[in-house]
């Protein structure tokens, strides 16, 4: 095994186009027919063409940033909200602080799936 590969669903194939290009600045590769192929710095991601799918009630793609809410803020002047959850102790910006430090904010994409941003104590 060499390199990474990851997955998503999209059952609207043109506004996850949008989404991932446009609203979260991934490099867009091609549309190969059966999936939007993305480069990730080097990880491709495929985000496969489903008629209907139902979303992971988990986080299944995240990105670590350096500044949590400067990275927060460029999302949110492109219209991405932020999840709340119950007994996560987020504060009033959505993101929630471990007790080691390291902080995470979650957002959807249009099909519902569950993404992330995360800042890590090192």
């Amino acid at each position: 095994m060499t390199r990474v590969v990851t997955f998503l669903l999209t059952s609207d194939p043109e506004t996850a186009l949008t989404f991932y290009r446009d609203t979260l600045g991934l490099k867009f590769v091609r549309d190969d027919g059966f999936a939007l192929v993305f480069d990730m710095q080097g990880v491709m991601l495929r985000i496969a063409k489903a008629p209907q799918f139902t979303p992971a009630q988990h986080t299944v793609l995240g990105w670590e940033v350096e500044d949590i809410l400067v990275a927060q803020e460029g999302l949110l002047r492109k219209d991405v909200t932020f999840e709340i959850y119950p007994n996560m102790g987020q504060d009033e910006r959505a993101i929630c602080t471990f007790p080691n430090g390291d902080k995470v904010a979650w957002f959807k994409d249009p099909d519902g799936n569950l993404l992330s941003i995360s800042q890590h104590v090192e």
